[in-house]
């Protein structure tokens, strides 16, 4: 065992334990929604290294690596859509929770729309979402390979082992107080990475002779189209709604959030710059997954180059137990007791949540086979829960007289258009309309004309 894996590992068995240690009495209250106890501080934590992950490390290191400067806007993007969920969406939806003990995003969803609603939105999140848990897992085995030489197999199993560990014990309550632990790793070893990325590749004006173009794109899911892909996403993610929820008040959560999108929006010239700089460092890596972690092996001193690997494997952890919260949460308390077995206590649907979780690690180690890739295996989850969820959250927040109505026809509208849209342009899109804004702007029209009816059959009636 080299000394960097010796020191990756004694870190993530400190991780482990402190997570273990924290949900060791877990109540309900504790694994859903942290009992509703936590302050900005946490919030923006928890938040932050949730939404600092495979995609928005290796995945936009890899496409700076392709494409240049302009990626950027993955974690901009994130940072955009973050500030709008803080001032416009999160207050207003921690009120309703509060006020009627939600627990999960299909909680609210029901009460709005129906019980179909919640089981059509679950199911699709939960197809979604082992996706972006695969790229979280593809983001870790791309560390140990260059750390270790871990094949693909082994480093996904051995991320999703890691993560399923800590997060079962205490859900929120544990993956809160783990994240801001891994917050700390995470800044310290991309502030390092940086400037010593950009030596490595000859300096700032050799780093930067190509691709600094910032409005380049090259299709839907490059340059400031990113916008319309990750944006919305960042808005209405169950994920991060529901620890949204865990927040004390509604102004921790503002305030918290607020934090984060900021964050986001200065953390997003890392990658970028990094993606850059191996460009002239590395010009020929067999993958531009690899860009990232062969950097901060290669550019930096060995003990520097082993903190800047830990950032990178927190920043994928952390992510991928905010996925395995959206898994477990809404399969148990969305499906299980939403339609199995509605009368389950408190007790029950913790232990099907630990069981969803363990059975969605097993599954994103098959999807993340399937795609390989950080960026593809991430493309799927943001389009199906852009397209299902921005619609009916934003409008049930500001739309009155919502009903069933509205959110059925939101989705069944907005999914068929977006896969008619991907099918038809082999993922173009028609110039700036992408399938997901095709997806979503069909799921406001169908929102809309399902009110407008509901409004002339009260008129009638």
């Amino acid at each position: 065992m080299n000394a960097s894996l010796a020191l990756l590992v004694i870190y993530t068995a400190l991780f482990v334990a402190l997570g273990l240690w924290i949900g060791r009495r877990a109540r309900a209250t504790d694994f859903f929604v942290a009992g509703r106890a936590l302050g900005p501080g946490l919030i923006f934590s928890t938040f932050l290294a949730a939404n600092i992950g495979a995609s928005s490390t290796v995945g936009a290191t890899s496409l700076a690596y392709a494409e240049g400067l302009s990626a950027w806007w993955w974690n901009g993007s994130a940072g955009i859509g973050s500030l709008v969920l803080a001032w416009w969406v999160a207050p207003r939806i921690w009120r309703e929770a509060a006020s009627h003990h939600d627990l999960t995003v299909g909680d609210f969803l029901e009460r709005r729309y129906g019980r179909a609603m919640r089981g059509i939105a679950a199911t699709l999140i939960w197809l979604g979402t082992l996706t972006i848990l695969a790229a979280q897992l593809l983001g870790v085995a791309a560390v140990l390979n260059v750390v270790a030489g871990f094949s693909q197999l082994t480093g996904c199993a051995i991320g999703a082992l890691v993560t399923v560990s800590y997060f079962i014990a205490g859900g929120l309550l544990s993956t809160a107080w783990v994240n801001l632990v891994q917050l700390i790793v995470i800044v310290a070893g991309f502030a390092i990475a940086v400037p010593y990325s950009l030596g490595a590749a000859g300096g700032w004006q050799a780093a930067t002779a190509s691709g600094t173009n910032l409005l380049a794109s090259t299709g839907p899911a490059s340059g400031w189209r990113l916008l319309f892909l990750l944006g919305p996403a960042f808005v209405v993610s169950p994920g991060l709604l529901q620890k949204a929820f865990g927040a004390r008040d509604a102004d921790a959560a503002r305030k918290g959030i607020t934090w984060n999108g900021v964050a986001l929006l200065f953390f997003a010239c890392a990658p970028a710059l990094i993606g850059l700089a191996a460009r002239s460092a590395v010009p020929a890596l067999a993958h531009a997954d690899l860009a990232l972690p062969t950097m901060m092996a290669r550019a930096l001193p060995a003990w520097l180059g082993t903190l800047a690997l830990a950032a990178v494997f927190s920043a994928e952890v952390s992510s991928a137990d905010a996925v395995l919260f959206m898994l477990a949460t809404s399969a148990s308390r969305d499906l299980y007791r939403g339609f199995v077995r509605p009368g389950a206590n408190d007790r029950e649907m913790v232990v099907v949540a630990r069981i969803a979780a363990v059975a969605g690690g097993v599954c994103g180690i098959g999807v993340a086979m399937m795609y390989g890739s950080v960026r593809a295996a991430v493309g799927v989850f943001y389009a199906l829960l852009t397209v299902t969820l921005f619609v009916p959250v934003v409008g049930a927040l500001y739309v009155t007289g919502t009903g069933r109505a509205q959110g059925l026809a939101s989705v069944c509208s907005g999914i068929p258009v977006l896969l008619l849209v991907h099918v038809a342009t082999n993922g173009r899109g028609f110039g700036v309309i992408s399938p997901v804004l095709a997806g979503v702007l069909a799921s406001a029209v169908a929102f809309a004309v399902a009110a407008r009816f509901n409004i002339l059959n009260s008129r009638r009636m």
